[in-house]
């Protein structure tokens, strides 16, 4: 199927179609990943550039170890190390960008909208690292990738995202995602993070955690974010993690064999008891191995190098 794309900016851009061509071509990365010498010529001579202007650990590295494998030419640039610090714009630092003629741009940014702009001034393809509270698309495809593992297929799933929910891009773009894919998606939390406009989107909202997990397939769990936060949203973590935090008890409540996933960072004892994070329902550790599959197989698909990887390095 061909990719008709020129940049991935948000989940609403794909159909159904286009997101299960971007996991069939994610899973021939898998081989890749077990194999000796990890490395393949796919992108040799393609040059992409890590813009990052937020902390990240997990999907920094996943584009930087995606890109290496392909052979591409991997560039890390901090928004602390660029020229933003001194007062250059968005704009003035992706026509610089575009002068150096890269392939791709990764841009991870605290506000929402700043991919969308670099991709209309960059010249290269832009892929969405998280913008804001806006979206991740690529963190909702590998958590669609992992589901879709486990149960071979999306449709009919019950999936509950429970959290903060307001604050999460992971939450609507995960929302997105599993809905065109066709899964019932439940969104939970309290109601100072769970914002009326989300029902709009098609999804059952609930405060009742009991009600959010009762029959689900999927649960995946967002971390409180502090750093986004300028009042106080509930009274202590404690009593959030009494009513929301998922332990073993309350995990009972979904079906047997369900899955519970997190996008990280993890606050262990607050939103995910360890003994969850750590068992046997866990596929946390799955969701980060398929990251480097997806971020590889957007950058392949976006440069035109078909559906697997090709030859060895």
């Amino acid at each position: 199927m061909k990719f008709n794309h020129r940049h991935v900016l948000s989940m609403e851009q794909f159909s159904a179609a286009d997101i299960h061509a971007v996991l069939d071509t994610a899973e021939n990365f898998l081989e890749l990943n077990s194999r000796e010498i990890k490395k393949v010529p796919t992108l040799r001579g393609r040059a992409v550039i890590n813009f990052f202007f937020e902390p990240s650990t997990r999907t920094r590295t996943s584009f930087e170890i995606a890109g290496k494998r392909l052979s591409a030419d991997m560039l890390n640039l901090s928004g602390s190390s660029s020229s933003v610090v001194k007062g250059e714009s968005l704009v003035d630092t992706a026509l610089t960008l575009r002068s150096m003629n890269p392939d791709i741009v990764v841009v991870r940014h605290s506000h929402a909208g700043a991919p969308h702009l670099m991709a209309r001034h960059v010249g290269a393809h832009v892929i969405n690292a998280g913008d804001g509270q806006h979206q991740h698309p690529t963190q909702g495809l590998l958590d669609l990738m992992t589901v879709r593992q486990r149960f071979g297929q999306i449709e009919g799933l019950k999936v509950a995202i429970v959290g903060d929910i307001l604050h999460s891009r992971v939450a609507r773009s995960d929302l997105i995602g599993f809905q065109k894919c066709g899964a019932e998606v439940w969104l939970c939390g309290p109601p100072t993070l769970l914002p009326p406009e989300f029902a709009r989107f098609g999804a059952r909202m609930t405060y009742n955690l009991e009600e959010a997990l009762t029959g689900a397939h999927v649960i995946i769990l967002l971390r409180v974010q502090a750093e986004r936060m300028n009042s106080a949203f509930f009274p202590t973590a404690r009593e959030y993690s009494q009513r929301y935090g998922l332990n073993s008890e309350k995990l009972k409540w979904a079906r047997k064999d369900a899955v519970v996933m997190h996008p990280g960072p993890m606050n262990r004892g607050v939103e995910i008891d360890p003994s969850v994070a750590d068992g046997a329902h866990s596929l946390i550790l799955r969701q980060v191995e398929n990251g480097v599959s997806v971020r590889a197989a957007l950058m392949m698909m976006l440069l035109g190098g078909g559906d697997r990887p090709r030859g060895d390095a």
